[in-house]
């Protein structure tokens, strides 16, 4: 590089050299020597300006270091300390043991993903899944106010930060009159002062709207719910789960139902906030319905809703699931809640049916939305069945008229002498008197006619070998069914069959 350098430098000074002499010889010979002299300067710019071009280059290497290739940091491979565990099937492959061990502890705990809850903002924003339709809606101003109750047992701590903060924010604050927290009975130590310190900085920004309400023992989701509504001040009661977050006017479609009829019962449509990682899958709209369980489930409204090709219109539905708005007048002028309800189970298909029944409606406001999450289990109850068989006899012996032994066939529970312990429905049988409501019939032919009512049935019970008498026919294994012999046990869980 050096001696190339140099040969062009030498090249450069004989250019020069040449063109001063040849200057001087032909000064009288002006046409001639000038074009020369153009042609030799041009040459020894050219020079110039390639000597430069070298010695740039050579400034940079030696000024600066030579970029070493990048090498691609290997990733460590942490041990998967809970490969069966539904937390970690799609989530969690960038924690380290101990942050595994916390997270699993924590979902064990709730049934969700709290370890990653507590690393979320509280104001986090989730996407708007509505209609795009439900945006261009106008709503008045003059709107009724409302009172937000929300019901928990051991959430964790962010779970509910999070949901008050998402009503506060998102919904108007001259009508969102309090929010009410009923704690039944939690054993959290988190639910306590530091969820009291979180109120009094709610109060240093809205002072007075959020109250509390605890119950001295574990009285249920109906209780719980009656605790809320009866501390509600709002013209409208909106009974939420903790778990939640609200969608962008989410309350707006809600209120502007209610005033126009106040018979309403409403439900915004759910969404899924997955368990795992916490992010948020659209639902469509769709009814809340229910078997003879009666166990809720979604179908779909009835042909008239899907002619009007247009998702934000509300929808008729035969029942509601266990987030409800509703005027809070006229919820205690239908009965509320039944009170005598336990635990868990049974409680909104019974509200369902009393409201069809007795002089009001239940719909779906599509362009309401809420984010709810889906547990993975309830830590709080395991066995779901032995409350929600107990209020299944409740809700058909007050409203299922002849239909009644049907949750008996569901629950594979003699239609006599159950031996169950219902409670006393002798004040909800008067209630149903006294509002002059109608009979289950009306609400089989007119509300929900999708519902089977399994009237082909000639018998109920056991089929006995009659040659091997301690024998009987069993519905046997999933998936099928498939029929079996099996030793008898009446009334189980696997061996009442229905025959068409």
């Amino acid at each position: 590089m050096a001696a190339g350098i140099l040969y062009i430098t030498s090249i450069k000074w004989e250019v020069h050299s040449h063109g001063e002499r040849l200057q001087r010889a032909h000064q009288n010979d002006s046409s001639r020597g000038q074009d020369i002299l153009k042609r030799l300067e041009k040459m020894e710019a050219h020079i110039e300006k390639l000597l430069k071009s070298i010695n740039k280059g050579i400034s940079l290497k030696e000024g600066q270091a030579v970029k070493a290739p990048e090498v691609k940091k290997k990733r460590k491979v942490v041990k998967k300390l809970y490969p069966n565990s539904a937390l970690f099937t799609s989530w969690g492959d960038e924690l380290s043991e101990e942050e595994q061990k916390e997270a699993e502890g924590l979902f064990q705990m709730y049934g969700y993903n709290a370890f990653l809850s507590d690393r979320l903002p509280l104001n986090r924003e989730i996407p708007d899944t509505r209609d795009p339709k439900c945006a261009k809606h106008q709503y008045p101003h003059d709107l009724p106010t409302i009172s937000v109750v929300l019901i928990y047992l051991d959430e964790a701590l962010s779970i509910i930060k999070r949901a008050v903060r998402s009503i506060i924010d998102k919904t108007p604050q001259h009508l969102l009159k309090d929010i009410i927290l009923v704690d039944d009975h939690s054993s959290n130590e988190d639910l306590k002062e530091k969820l009291d310190a979180y109120i009094s900085f709610i109060h240093e920004e809205r002072p007075g709207l959020v109250k509390r309400v605890r119950h001295k023992e574990q009285l249920g989701l109906t209780q719980a719910r009656l605790s809320g509504w009866r501390e509600a001040t709002g013209d409208v009661v909106a009974i939420l789960d903790a778990h939640i977050e609200v969608h962008v006017e989410w309350a707006e479609p809600l209120f502007a139902q209610i005033k126009e009829d106040r018979t309403l019962v409403l439900t915004p449509v759910f969404d899924k906030v997955n368990f795992d990682d916490l992010t948020v899958t659209r639902n469509v709209p769709a009814a809340d319905t229910f078997d003879w369980a009666p166990w809720c489930m979604y179908e779909p409204f009835r042909p008239e809703w899907y002619a009007l090709i247009d998702e934000s219109n509300p929808g008729k539905s035969p029942s509601i699931m266990g987030i409800l708005v509703v005027d809070r007048l006229f919820f205690g002028e239908i009965g509320a809640l039944d009170g005598g309800m336990k635990i868990y189970g049974g409680e909104n298909v019974e509200l369902g049916i009393r409201v069809w029944l007795c002089g009001g409606s239940v719909e779906v406001i599509p362009c309401s939305k809420i984010a709810h999450i889906e547990r993975a289990h309830k830590p709080y109850l395991p066995d779901l069945s032995i409350t929600m068989k107990r209020n299944a006899l409740r809700v058909a012996e007050v409203w299922m008229d002849d239909y009644k032994h049907n949750v008996n066939i569901a629950w594979n529970i003699p239609t006599q002498d159950h031996g169950i312990d219902i409670g006393d429905v002798s004040e909800r049988k008067k209630l149903r008197e006294r509002l002059n409501c109608k009979p289950f019939q009306w609400y089989l032919d007119n509300v929900y006619p999708m519902l089977d009512p399994l009237g082909d049935l000639l018998g109920y019970g056991a089929l006995v070998n009659d040659l091997k008498m301690d024998l009987c026919i069993d519905q046997g294994p999933l998936p099928w069914n498939t029929p079996v012999l099996y030793g008898c046990h009446y009334f189980g869980p696997h061996v009442c069959r229905n025959i068409p």
